[in-house]
């Protein structure tokens, strides 16, 4: 298996930007726990979302992340469970051959992708895997980066 570290998708030629388009429904942890993921553990503190996408698929993500990649659909209010769009911000994404590894942050929790599952940067040293089918779903294409 292709153990990731340190990868930086700017500098990767097999890396695109894409776009979330998609409706999730958010929770606010009461207290710091754990999901499991597909794609492996997911950590979380309390205050932060605990998130199901249209797929079914659940994960964590920080309060301070989540705020900026998220807002609420109305009626809802900023900071309330219910259902949030997600803003659209291109991150990057490149589609791996072979089974994988990566940490979503340094020291973090691992995850695992399959092989033609994608594998996200959504900040420098930000990192997550997204099962192919899933990403089909709910990712764009945004436009075609320049050498």
């Amino acid at each position: 298996m292709l153990e990731l570290a340190n990868i930086d998708l700017r500098s990767d030629p097999q890396a695109r930007e894409y776009v979330k388009v998609e409706v999730v429904a958010v929770v606010f942890a009461p207290a710091a726990g754990e999901l499991i993921s597909r794609e492996g553990p997911n950590r979380y503190r309390a205050g932060d979302a605990l998130i199901t996408g249209s797929t079914g698929d659940r994960w964590s993500v920080s309060r301070e992340r989540f705020d900026l990649k998220y807002e609420p659909v109305a009626p809802g209010l900023p900071g309330g469970d219910g259902p949030h769009r997600a803003k659209p911000l291109p991150v990057l994404a490149r589609q791996m051959a072979e089974p994988f590894t990566i940490a979503r942050e340094a020291g973090g929790d691992l995850l695992k992708g399959l092989a033609h599952d994608w594998v996200m940067q959504y900040a420098p040293g930000d990192y997550g895997v997204v099962e192919n089918a899933r990403f089909q779903q709910v990712y764009r294409a945004q436009f075609d980066r320049l050498p």
